[in-house]
């Protein structure tokens, strides 16, 4: 089959790779219909690069047709179609029973010390061939598959792989009570998300990022946008906007490579540059982010208020105002989604016959898996007005 495969920082290309088989009782394969680049792609493509090996096969958000399935895959037959969450959980262990399914005792990583392993992510994730390919061998199939139904745009639930539910959690965690407004600090495909769920929430939205065609999507929704080229202080913006309060929930969806932290960024760089066997203890043990996004939202929420992070981070040694943290008595939520405690909420908007999230024109860009490498070059320099590429293989 052809598949989108890792080969070097900034350097991936489409390969003939083996067709993946059924390998456990518990498994799956789907044929792919739609796969997505997701912005963690880009953190691969960019600055994770010690944890790939060339030929890693990329992608976790993935819908398809079951085209085989293991002795113990009750639920799901040859021909259904699905979407396939990006977290692997087995659904039944201690973590799974209290809907952490990102912490699956089954899948997690444990000689990287992580949690749930995920598609196409890295040996910290546990190298699991993601699904930007024709095909996708999916593990625990008897718990993470969601069928969808058939005569309906892949794109209205392709994103229940990750963006989705991503978002409804980005949400969630904030703890914006009705009447409340939360800053969302990043309008990429899970800010426009989390925007947009918040607005069908009822609650005011405030918006940052500097990319005009962000900025101006998330406008039409009926976001407040702020953009950070025309403001001094991002935060000291917000508490304008909030009677100098600041919002009660700030969603922090940018991550690890923010804007405005040059020394940071050079830092990272630098270790991207080492040889693998030196880079890989270093990012372990002593890596840093960029926390500009991450300074701005502990700023712009209020007092008592919460901070939810669904940008990635991967720093172990990062420094955070933990005084002005303390004395503003801020909660603070974050982690990988637990993508199948938010799907039934979510199936119930989406299967409303109006697309109130507007999940089928969220993408800019639908191009064949072969163009994927030109692909993530223009979505990782934000070109052509790129906010989300769909790949058709």
């Amino acid at each position: 089959m052809r598949a989108l495969t890792w080969q070097g920082k900034r350097k991936v290309s489409v390969e003939t790779v083996p067709d993946p088989v059924i390998e456990q009782p518990t498994d799956a394969v789907v044929r792919v219909t739609s796969t997505a680049i997701c912005g963690s792609d880009l953190h691969l493509y960019e600055v994770l690069g010690p944890f790939l090996s060339p030929g890693d096969v990329l992608g976790h958000e993935t819908m398809g047709v079951v085209e085989a399935v293991g002795s113990e895959v009750g639920h799901l037959a040859v021909g259904d179609r699905v979407v396939v969450p990006f977290n692997i959980s087995c659904g039944t262990c201690w973590m799974c029973s209290r809907g952490l399914f990102a912490q699956c005792e089954t899948t997690q990583v444990t000689a990287q010390g992580k949690g749930a392993s995920l598609f196409g992510y890295t040996s910290l994730y546990g190298s699991v061939p993601g699904g930007q390919a024709e095909y996708l061998r999916v593990p625990q199939a008897q718990f993470g598959p969601v069928k969808v139904p058939e005569g309906v745009d892949d794109e209205r639930f392709l994103y229940l792989s990750d963006v989705l539910p991503t978002a409804w959690q980005a949400f969630d965690f904030a703890e914006v009570p009705e009447g409340g407004t939360v800053a969302v600090l990043g309008l990429g495909p899970i800010g426009q998300m989390t925007a947009r769920i918040a607005l069908h929430a009822g609650r005011r939205v405030i918006g940052v990022d500097r990319v005009p065609e962000r900025l101006a999507l998330a406008a039409q929704w009926g976001v407040e946008v702020v953009d950070l080229d025309q403001v001094d202080d991002v935060a000291a913006a917000i508490l304008d906007l909030t009677q100098g309060r600041g919002a009660d929930g700030v969603v922090d969806a940018v991550g690890m490579e923010s804007h405005g932290s040059p020394v940071a960024k050079a830092a990272i760089g630098a270790v991207g540059l080492l040889p693998d066997a030196v880079a890989v203890p270093l990012a372990d043990k002593l890596a840093v982010d960029r926390l500009e996004a991450l300074r701005t939202a502990v700023k712009a929420v209020r007092r008592g208020g919460t901070v939810s992070i669904s940008g990635v981070y991967g720093g172990e040694v990062d420094p955070l105002p933990l005084m002005e943290m303390f004395d503003r008595g801020i909660s603070m939520r974050m982690g990988q989604c637990h993508v199948k405690r938010w799907t039934d909420d979510i199936v119930a908007v989406l299967d409303q016959d109006a697309d109130v999230l507007g999940t089928e024109s969220l993408a800019t860009h639908r191009v064949s898996l072969e163009e994927a490498p030109q692909a993530y070059e223009m979505f990782q320099k934000k070109q052509d007005g790129c906010i989300k590429v769909v790949l058709k293989p």
